[in-house]
This record gives structure tokens, C-alpha cells and sequence, in this order.
């Protein structure tokens, strides 16, 4: 699928709960046709996952999901989405990981059945190719075993599969923490945009061939990692916005090859892949706090279709277990959403989110509908993928250093200097084979390049 303009005529379009082209599947849901609906993501505790308490793990699951659909219910939500997203072991253990979303979606049916509750399933698959440093993405038998998995997982029924994918980690690792910019580019713009090619066609060749949606992917190891560092102070804030930026045009990827929607929680490039695609997205927010900490709390939420909680263990809180507990902030934080739909005001609420966070952090800034415009924008003036992750560097500082200058955006002067240094670094490297000479001489021991066909 080519994407040769923007899917919307300005950012003002671009609205939670309503995009161009909705997703119907699971139990009567229907994303991004005029309402947002809680995505709850939930994980185990931390116990041991051996074959001989396999009995103990599908226990886990059935309760989490058994109270999760409960609390929906009570709560008379109209809709909402689970995602099943893999520990690593469930993907390695393929049958044991198809048993539980076998065991899911049997209590969805049920309560849709009995209790009229709409309801949908997003199973992620974990990428397990990064067990061997450095990673053989496309010939070890990790890759089969993932695979292998993805075609269990529809075959037993989820509605729509997803990855957090890895390729390229293996040097943007490093390159973030050495604010090394072409190692960015290299590990983002080069390997990592061809990683998502194979990846992608073949998780949609299985989507169709199963009957599941081909939902989309997240640059969630790459930018939310620089995110982190950020926010503990490892690496500058001004970089980390910038990396969010560059990350963008590999996500699209999964919908250039046949991907809808909709896009990982944990994609804050979200917003700029709904302004290209008007495919509907996931985002995370105020409410995924039991994940990871973010500077963009309200934001998030001014272009979600879907409203997640990232993913909280299944412990015992004083009210309840927590996917129980944040199935319920999130249906509330929905009913805001959806009441401000129904009345009318949703602009007004729009601009709430985004005023709330868009001056305090360049984290929040860079995913703005506005500033996700103006990345969308230039993302589809080029074809290539280097060329793509380059630019939407460059505007990202364009758009920061503007927001700074004039006051707007208020920043230490270290990170004005970074950002400087950001960018005169970005124009220097504005040619693929610079880039791949620079990385090369620098992470050659770090990459199996054979692997990404360079």
C-alpha cells in the first residue's frame, strides 16, 4: 500500500475516537467509528514459567481476564479491548501461549453471549530474536519459532496480531546512550526499516491466510527506551524527541505492507501515522503510569481511537488485582472521551489534552497533532526509507528549535545546545553510504549485516 498525501486536510482534523478508515472485529467492536474504547494490557506476576506449572499460568490468565470482563460489565462499558501481549516464554512455548488466547477469547464469547459485552483481542507476539548478541533476525530458528507462533495465535482465534519488533537494536542501543547520530540513522533508517519490510509481509501474508487483522507494530524498543534514558537524565531530552521523530517512518512500514490498524499502545508515533494513514491508533498516557513514567500524561489522548494502561502485573492492590484495577481508570478516562463525542465538545477536550502537556517537555511537544502533521507531512515528500528517517529528524528540530525560540517550549540551555548539535549532525549525514561507512567502522562486530541483505 502506497501512501502518496496525508489521509487528513489539517491536524484540526484529527480527532480521538474517529478515523478515516474504522476496524471492525471480535465481538461487535468497531475502532475509530466515533467512540474510544479502553485497551487493557496485562501481564503475569513474577513467577517462574516451567512446563511443570503450566496449570498455574493458564489459572493466572483466566482470573485476570475473568475480572477484567467483570469490571467492564459492571461498569456497563460499551466496548472494550484486551491485549494478550507476550511474555517471552509464551512465544517460545507456542502451544502453551495459543492455550491462553484459546482460554481468552472462550470467556469473551461468553460474556458477549450472556452479558452483551462487545469486546476484541490483540495478541502481541514478543520478538525473541534478540536471544544471541549479535541477532540473527531472518535465519536463526528464533525466526520460525516467532512465526510459528503468530500462525497459532490466529489459528486459535485472536482478532488482530501485533509485534514490538527488534530489528536494529542491536546498534540504536548504544548509538542512544553515545547520542551518536549516524548510528541512529543507520540502526533506524537502515536495518531497522528492513527488518520491518520482511517482518511485515510475512505477518500479513499469515493475517489473511488466518482470518486475523494485521494491526501494526511500535518503535516502542528504540524511542520509548531514549525516552526513559531522558527522563532519568542519561541522555538529552531535545535527542530522545528527536529519536520519536525518526522512528516514525519504520512503523509505517507495517502498513505500507498491508498493516490497518490499530497502531501499539506504546507507538507514541501514533498520531503521525494516523495523519499518513487515517488507519485508527492505541495510545497510552496519564494511565499507563504503572508501566513507565512519561511526560505526556494528556496528550496522548487527543488522537487515540484506543486508551491503554501499557501492561500491569497481575498483583493484588487494596481495591482489587491491577488489571482489574486499571480496566476501571481506564473505562473512566473513555467515558470523558466518549461523553465529550456525544455532546459536542471534543474539540474543546482535544485542546485540553494538548494544552495540559504540548509546553513542558519536548516529549510531549513532538507528538502534538500539530508537530505530528508537519512529520507526516514531510515522512510522505520522499519514497525512500533512509531518506524518510532523515527528514523527519530534521523537521523534528526545526520544530523544537522553533517552539524554543519563541518562547513557547521552555528548555534548559544544555538541551538547546544538543539540539543544535542534533541537528548540524543530521545535516552532515545526509547520504545513505556516508551513514552506512560511519556505522560500519563503528558497530561491525555488533551486527550480523548479512541478515538485514546490506
Amino acid at each position: 500500500m502506497e501512501f502518496k498525501e496525508l489521509a487528513y486536510k489539517s491536524a484540526d482534523e484529527m480527532i480521538f475516537g474517529k478515523s478515516l478508515h474504522p476496524v471492525k472485529c471480535g465481538f461487535g467492536i468497531e475502532i475509530g467509528n466515533g467512540a474510544v474504547y479502553p485497551e487493557i494490557n496485562y501481564t503475569l506476576p513474577a513467577i517462574g514459567m516451567k512446563n511443570d506449572n503450566n496449570k498455574e499460568i493458564l489459572k493466572q490468565y483466566e482470573d485476570i481476564v475473568s475480572d477484567i470482563l467483570s469490571r467492564a460489565h459492571i461498569l456497563q462499558t460499551p466496548g472494550i479491548v484486551l491485549e494478550f501481549e507476550h511474555p517471552p516464554q509464551l512465544t517460545m512455548n507456542v502451544e502453551m501461549g495459543a492455550q491462553v488466547t484459546k482460554l481468552t477469547l472462550d470467556l469473551m464469547e461468553k460474556f458477549y453471549c450472556e452479558k452483551g459485552l462487545n469486546s476484541a483481542l490483540r495478541v502481541t507476539v514478543c520478538d525473541i530474536r534478540d536471544q544471541e548478541r549479535p541477532p540473527k533476525i531472518r535465519t536463526e530458528n528464533y525466526v520460525k519459532t516467532l512465526f510459528d507462533s503468530f500462525i497459532k495465535n490466529a489459528e486459535s482465534g485472536a482478532h488482530m496480531l501485533s509485534i514490538e519488533s527488534i530489528g536494529g537494536k542491536e546498534v540504536t542501543d548504544i548509538a542512544i546512550i553515545e547520542a551518536d547520530i549516524p548510528g541512529l540513522l543507520f540502526g533506524i533508517g537502515i536495518l531497522s526499516s528492513k527488518d520491518m519490510h520482511f517482518l511485515w509481509e510475512n505477518i500479513v501474508k499469515i493475517a489473511k491466510d488466518k482470518g486475523s487483522i494485521p494491526a501494526g507494530d511500535t518503535a516502542c524498543g528504540i524511542a520509548n527506551t531514549a525516552m526513559v534514558l531522558a527522563d532519568r537524565g542519561f541522555i538529552p531530552v531535545t535527542l530522545a524527541a528527536v529519536i520519536r521523530a525518526m522512528t516514525a517512518p519504520r512503523s509505517l512500514i507495517a502498513y505500507e505492507e498491508g498493516a490497518i490498524g490499530p497502531s501499539k499502545d506504546c507507538a507514541y508515533e501514533g498520531p503521525v501515522i494516523k495523519a499518513i494513514t487515517g488507519f485508527p491508533i492505541s495510545m497510552e498516557g496519564k494511565s499507563s503510569a504503572c508501566a513507565h513514567f512519561s511526560h505526556m500524561g494528556n496528550i496522548a489522548a487527543a488522537t487515540c481511537d484506543l486508551w491503554s494502561n501499557e501492561s500491569v502485573q497481575n498483583v493484588r492492590l487494596l481495591s482489587g488485582f491491577a488489571p482489574e484495577v486499571f480496566t476501571e481508570i481506564l473505562i473512566y478516562d473513555c467515558r470523558l472521551m466518549n461523553a465529550a463525542l456525544k455532546e459536542g465538545h471534543e474539540v474543546t477536550l482535544k485542546n485540553l489534552f494538548i494544552k495540559s502537556d504540548e509546553n513542558l517537555s519536548p516529549h510531549a511537544f513532538i507528538i502534538s497533532p500539530e508537530a505530528s502533521y508537519e512529520i507526516a507531512k514531510a515522512i510522505i515528500s520522499e519514497k525512500d526509507d533512509f531518506k524518510r528517517t532523515h527528514l523527519a529528524g530534521l523537521t523534528a528540530c526545526e520544530l523544537l528549535n522553533t517552539a524554543i525560540e519563541s518562547g513557547y517550549l521552555k528548555v534548559p540551555e544544555r538541551e538547546k545546545a544538543w539540539l543544535g548539535r542534533i541537528w548540524k549532525k543530521l545535516e552532515e549525514y545526509d547520504e545513505k553510504e556516508k551513514v552506512i561507512d560511519a556505522a560500519m567502522s563503528r558497530y561491525k562486530d555488533k551486527v550480523c549485516i548479512e541478515e538485514y541483505e546490506l
